[in-house]
């Protein structure tokens, strides 16, 4: 069975009902040889990553990372340790995790998932983090729930420089955050949507981003971009989109489809301020990427990215996409593996775009 078609089930709910995951017997059907070259549509250059350009930071951005956990976790160890031992030389500011931290909501795999992590907690490198479908379960009465805030609580961040709060109804819970940092002589908000933001998520959101006007912010949620470089749209393109958050049967609280996907986020939040400088997500398969920049009303433009790597070989071989942050508002993209000391130069993996000023 290939990822688009266990994917496929996925969004008919089949895997959804017994916890949004096909677990791992799929998980290791799925890691077969592929029948074509997983890499057709890439251009892989043997080598380090570009060399930073003088007064520039980095943004590691670490995608759905759910086969590593389900089996290959030394992937996942290696990414985490790579970015450690880079801390200096890249002048890495923070690391941006997309969702999808574990296949199946199993004991082991949030164990591995910690594992990974903690070498970033031990290397003093910030990251920041919003769930995926991936890491939820149901309730007997249906609920989605997850245990992202047992394995990652509330308590381990509250005190660090960089956090700022979470989502004011659900004070213990990680699901929704925000996070700010300085780097370059710059100040970020970092804003940390769940899986298909509920509506009063979005009110909060817009509080936060208010009060905050002043920093850059960028929004991190796992659903938002397509692969066909379009924001996910339900009311548009309906199933044309496969995996959209409106096909998943969501309740929270008994609550149904209380849910936003990437168009209705951008209306009821994005386009309402003047500080969003670009948008991150993963989820999507295919080939896992996309991009598009689209302006608000005031004329700004913002860059919205979908960056999914679990379609590669071994879970995800190890890919991480670099954002090099550079004074002049540039912000220079590139998709790098620690564990095959490769880059991926192709446009889809390695780009150049200006950054929209707050």
């Amino acid at each position: 069975m290939n990822i688009i078609t266990r994917r496929t089930f996925l969004k008919q709910g089949i895997a959804v009902a017994a916890g949004a995951s096909a677990g791992l017997p799929a998980f290791n059907a799925l890691q077969a040889a592929p029948a074509n070259d997983p890499y057709a549509d890439g251009k892989l250059v043997n080598c380090s990553p570009p060399p930073l350009t003088p007064g520039a930071f980095t943004i590691v951005v670490l995608p759905d990372t759910q086969y590593y956990s389900a089996g290959f976790w030394q992937n996942y160890n290696w990414q985490t340790r790579w970015i450690v031992d880079q801390k200096k030389e890249r002048n890495i500011a923070c690391v941006l995790h997309l969702g999808d931290f574990v296949d199946s909501s199993t004991p082991i795999q949030w164990a591995r998932a910690v594992t990974a992590m903690n070498k970033l907690d031990d290397g003093h490198v910030p990251y920041f983090f919003v769930p995926g479908n991936h890491d939820y379960d149901r309730d007997k009465e249906g609920n989605w729930i997850t245990p992202l805030s047992t394995h990652f609580p509330v308590a381990k961040y509250r005190d660090l420089k960089t956090f700022g709060g979470v989502y004011d109804r659900e004070p213990e819970s990680m699901e929704n955050s925000f996070h700010l940092f300085s780097a370059g002589d710059r100040n970020f908000l970092v804003l940390c949507l769940e899986y298909g933001p509920r509506r009063d998520v979005i009110r909060w959101a817009n509080e936060v981003v208010s009060k905050h006007s002043d920093r850059e912010a960028i929004l991190v949620t796992h659903a938002f971009t397509y692969t066909d470089n379009k924001r996910y749209d339900w009311a548009k393109y309906g199933h044309q989109q496969d995996w959209n958050p409106h096909v998943y049967g969501i309740i929270r609280n008994g609550v149904k489809d209380d849910v936003a996907d990437g168009e209705q986020i951008w209306q009821e939040l994005i386009s309402r301020h003047q500080s969003f400088i670009f948008t991150i997500n993963g989820h999507v398969c295919h080939n896992g990427l996309g991009r598009l920049a689209s302006p608000t009303p005031d004329g700004r433009e913002i860059q919205q990215m979908l960056v999914n790597f679990q379609v590669r070989p071994r879970g995800g071989d190890g890919w991480l996409r670099l954002l090099e942050m550079c004074p002049d508002g540039t912000m220079n993209a590139v998709d790098y593996s620690p564990t095959r000391g490769q880059c991926n130069e192709s446009p889809l993996n390695k780009f150049s775009v200006k950054l929209a000023s707050v």
